[in-house]
């Protein structure tokens, strides 16, 4: 097991991912089978899905209007799709629930909850806006199915349209949770993600 998480520590945070939730899923599995006490260590708590279709093709969800939360923090390079949007710090206290936002509206083809993606991407976390991920700094796009993705970046993504640029806040109940994602993402991180949609499969 010490060998899989080293090799997962050394992906990029976007395609861990994928990954996390069959890590989980195979640690449960081996408690399970070694163990009959039933300690149920909760490794699967980003798979609750909290506030599932509370995101629309525009503007942002019924959720992020709660009362005492921080929004969509701004994003500079906001509109211009051929360069990398830059995540400013968010305002405390982070939202609770998921948050998106269109800064551009796409035009072609919507994305589903079974969709596959093409997607350019920077992730920050929310608090400091320091970038843990982003495709633009590998110089292409990334492609994932999103059933396999954490809840809150699946979530995020439904509903947009091809040529579209969101921001979607994460609150770490949809993401990483308690556990995190060492060392890109620190335990019960709150995370900010500005997807430009490429295509959808």
């Amino acid at each position: 097991m010490s060998t899989v998480r080293a090799r997962l520590a050394s992906l990029p945070a976007v395609r861990r991912l994928l990954l996390i939730p069959l890590l989980a899923l195979s640690t449960i599995c081996l408690a399970a089978c070694s163990s009959s006490s039933g300690s149920s260590d909760s490794t699967g708590s980003s798979g609750s899905t909290g506030s599932s279709g509370s995101t629309g093709s525009s503007g942002s969800t019924g959720t992020a209007a709660q009362s005492g939360t921080g929004g969509a923090p701004a994003v500079a390079n906001a509109t211009n799709l051929q360069v990398a949007p830059v995540i400013s710090a968010g305002t405390p206290p982070a939202p609770t629930a998921l948050v998106t936002k269109d800064l551009v509206v796409g035009t072609g083809a919507t994305a589903t909850s079974s969709s596959t993606v093409e997607v350019q991407y920077v992730g920050a976390n929310y608090a400091d806006g320091k970038v843990f991920d982003s495709s633009w700094s590998r110089g292409q796009a990334a492609t994932f199915p999103l059933n396999g993705v954490i809840p809150g970046f699946a979530q995020g993504i439904v509903g947009m349209k091809v040529g579209g640029r969101r921001v979607i806040v994460i609150p770490s109940s949809l993401g990483y949770g308690a556990a995190g994602s060492p060392p890109a993402v620190a335990p019960n991180e709150n995370l900010v993600f500005v997807v430009d949609l490429v295509a959808v499969q």
